[in-house]
């Protein structure tokens, strides 16, 4: 699924106002967050993108090109779990602005303990979808809720709950779109 526009757009402002120039992200799908990455960021900015599905990516390959944009973003296929470590042990730690993570809800938490390394002491971690369908307001299961939506549930409540916790990060969780939890690394 894309982001919506509105959540698009806040992210580029605030690509913008950090002045970021080097950033990742996790889970493409067709790169409606990656163009408006890409367009806000300046034009010797650098995209690291990572996703398995390059089909996905492909769909949405023709409106990054008429943008414009294509030279600024690195597409990789790969396993992002793969791609972090190798950038970890690669001495790339410190080195991206901002990362934005939209890929399995249940590996959040893991994702948080990879990027922290790699995002810049001040830089910001974005991760999409924190509040899953409104579902992690509900105390139990409402028939128009459907099973998928409840059943990661409880990885997005765990993943809120532990960035409320961690001292590493100073976190706002922002309710556009499905939920945006923008993390600022503070060590």
């Amino acid at each position: 699924m894309n982001v919506p526009a509105d959540e698009a757009q806040l992210l580029s402002m605030l690509l913008k106002i950090m002045n970021a120039k080097k950033t990742m992200e996790i889970g493409v799908f067709t790169g409606y967050s990656l163009l408006a990455t890409a367009i806000a960021l300046p034009e010797d900015g650098q995209i690291t993108a990572i996703d398995l599905d390059k089909e996905a990516y492909e769909t949405g390959l023709p409106f990054i090109q008429k943008a414009g944009v294509e030279h600024k973003i690195n597409f990789v296929q790969s396993d992002a779990f793969l791609v972090l470590n190798d950038l970890i042990n690669g001495e790339h730690e410190e080195a991206f602005d901002f990362i934005f993570v939209d890929a399995e809800k249940k590996d959040y938490i893991k994702f948080h303990e990879l990027v922290l390394k790699l995002v810049k002491v001040g830089g910001i971690i974005a991760y999409d979808n924190t509040l899953w369908f409104g579902s992690v307001a509900y105390e139990e299961q409402t028939d128009e809720m459907p099973e998928f939506v409840w059943r990661k549930r409880e990885c997005i409540i765990e993943f809120n709950s532990f960035l409320a916790a961690d001292h590493r990060v100073e976190s706002s969780l922002i309710s556009i779109g499905d939920g945006v939890t923008l993390c600022r690394r503070l060590y």
